[in-house]
């Protein structure tokens, strides 16, 4: 992010950009309920984000979001969502958790590794749109037994392998 924001402005930009698309007025209060924090807390983070040019904000007024702050809400937005999709989807973990650890992990990955992710996962739902691929539910049935399942294909080839002897 080139406004090199620390997670927890992250979260406060974040935060901003889901009320504001949901209530179409951002108060400080909102965001400090949202959040769990104190209004003295939200103040503070408000002008570190003031200041890098992400919202617009003056003491005891509405917080509005500048087209720079949408920017790069949405793309934190983008990378909890992609990460949300891989955790639950590929790695079928419970949506409670693989929100919480989008959360922790859409902070940390590197743009490298956010694009590979998303290339991966296009070509996972090219496969989804016809079922869960053959890897897929092989993977899912390994998660619930430890076991791997037999490949169709791969037995298919032995079987014939075995007839020739």
């Amino acid at each position: 992010m080139s406004k090199s924001l620390t997670p927890v402005m992250e979260d406060y930009l974040e935060t901003i950009a889901v009320l504001d698309k949901k209530k179409g007025v951002v108060r400080v209060k909102d965001i400090g309920q949202a959040l769990e924090v104190k209004n003295p807390t939200v103040n503070s983070a408000l002008k570190t984000l003031s200041e890098k040019g992400l919202v617009k904000h003056q003491k005891y007024g509405y917080v509005n979001i500048t087209p720079a702050g949408s920017k790069a809400a949405q793309l934190i937005q983008d990378k909890h969502n992609l990460i949300f999709k891989f955790l639950t989807r590929i790695l079928d973990i419970n949506q409670k958790k693989a929100s919480e650890d989008a959360c922790r992990i859409e902070h940390a990955i590197s743009p490298e590794t956010f694009n590979r992710l998303a290339q991966f996962i296009r070509f996972v739902e090219t496969g989804l749109n016809q079922g869960n691929p053959q890897w897929l539910k092989s993977f899912k049935h390994y998660l619930k037994t430890g076991k791997k399942l037999n490949c169709p294909a791969q037995s298919l080839a032995l079987k014939r392998r075995g007839k020739r002897r």
